[in-house]
């Protein structure tokens, strides 16, 4: 694994800190001002028209285009990721995947899917994306450049997780996509877990690289965000959907997540530390069974993620043997500093029940102790641990 530097030369945490921070969005100040402004306004109708035709940022036009505040957090996200010709920024990360997916794909189409995918992006293509008539299939996330078995010739597209955000198998992404490619096929990689600071997706192959900027790019848990990153083949048809969809976030909310994004790196070194005291000291529990974690050795996919990541982050899951969902709930129950909620990458540590057997359609899941998943958020490791510790002690009690 190596660093990814941008054509400056300059490393990732330097990116974080400069990328977007152009003079003529900023002027003097260190950070964009935040721009609340839904009309622009002309000198002239000549002007006006001009507008029409400029259809790029740092043009104004109405403020469903944008202005500097979007402008700026935009190109901080496409200078992040190395042969990027663009970003679009949007209200979510269910937003980004769903309107990433339109602009490639037609009715009669069809799209792949790993089968450890979100559940709703899983939905979304079930369900919407079926009325428009478009089909979707699942694949084994661990298909790697077998996926050219599945293709069609109405295969238009393929979304990939890495890892799965549930069960945390790694894919051969490079492989897919080399394979889709040679297809003419598109593909799509929902990158939250990893941001292109530890998986510069666009350089291993991929067309358009999604994340939810709710998550490790915001790192609050105070902004729902979703942002989509693509190269020059489908900028224009990704820009021109998110636009005729209506697609635009809040100055407000950009604001908050550039300022985020410029912590990025010490944050997710930390979040990446942390988890790994945790698992590690998770493995020694007799209460649990295997620990899915990216970067431990017995996770699937592990040597793929040692040949093509530059870390880690927080989000790992685990396996409580011996118990059944009542234990379970009096295991979580008891966590003190872990939250129960939706969501992840805040600076905030979760817990969270699931049960990914129930979204599987082209694998089985195989692991009969119930799953947890965690979100090591930035308290001390040391302390986590031992609230983990007395959630242990309630789920004994429970099992018995």
């Amino acid at each position: 694994m190596s660093d990814n530097q941008d054509p400056s030369g300059n490393k990732p945490a330097t990116q974080a800190v400069t990328s977007g921070r152009h003079k003529k969005w900023t002027g003097a100040v260190v950070n964009p001002p935040v721009w609340r402004a839904s009309t622009h306004l002309y000198d002239s109708v000549a002007d006006l028209r001009g507008g029409l035709s400029a259809n790029e940022d740092g043009h104004f036009f109405y403020g469903r285009r944008g202005s500097p505040t979007q402008w700026s957090l935009a190109a901080a996200l496409t200078e992040m990721e190395p042969g990027a010709a663009g970003t679009m920024l949007y209200p979510s990360g269910v937003s980004a995947i769903a309107c990433a997916m339109l602009a490639v794909l037609k009715p009669g189409d069809e799209i792949l899917l790993t089968d450890n995918s979100y559940d709703p992006s899983r939905s979304y293509a079930d369900a919407f994306l079926k009325r428009m008539g478009i089909t979707a299939r699942y694949y084994d996330p661990m298909i790697g450049a077998d996926i050219q078995s599945l293709f069609t010739e109405q295969t238009k597209a393929i979304l990939l997780e890495n890892p799965g955000s549930l069960t945390f198998e790694v894919q051969d992404v490079p492989a897919i996509c080399s394979a889709a490619k040679q297809a003419g096929i598109a593909t799509l990689l929902d990158n939250t877990w990893a941001t292109s600071r530890f998986f510069p997706a666009l350089h291993y192959g991929v067309d358009i690289s999604i994340v939810a900027a709710t998550k490790y790019i915001v790192g609050h848990s105070d902004v729902m965000m979703g942002a989509a990153t693509t190269h020059d083949k489908y900028w224009t048809r990704l820009r021109r959907t998110a636009q005729q969809l209506g697609q635009v976030v809040s100055p407000d909310d950009a604001y908050l997540a550039a300022r985020g994004l410029r912590t990025l790196e010490v944050r997710l070194k930390q979040h990446e530390k942390s988890a790994l005291a945790v698992a590690q000291w998770l493995k020694t529990r007799p209460e649990v069974g295997k620990v899915l974690h990216p970067a431990l050795s017995d996770c699937p996919g592990h040597d793929i993620w040692k040949r093509d990541f530059n870390g880690s982050s927080g989000l790992f899951s685990f396996e409580l043997t011996k118990g059944n969902e009542q234990s379970r709930a009096a295991f979580i129950d008891a966590l003190a500093l872990f939250g129960i909620g939706y969501s992840w990458g805040g600076y905030e540590s979760l817990a969270l029940p699931v049960d990914p057997g129930k979204h599987r359609t082209a694998t089985d899941w195989t692991m009969k102790g119930a799953l947890v998943r965690l979100h090591i958020g930035l308290e001390d490791p040391d302390d986590l641990i031992a609230d983990l510790a007395k959630g242990f002690e309630q789920f004994s009690i429970a099992s018995s």
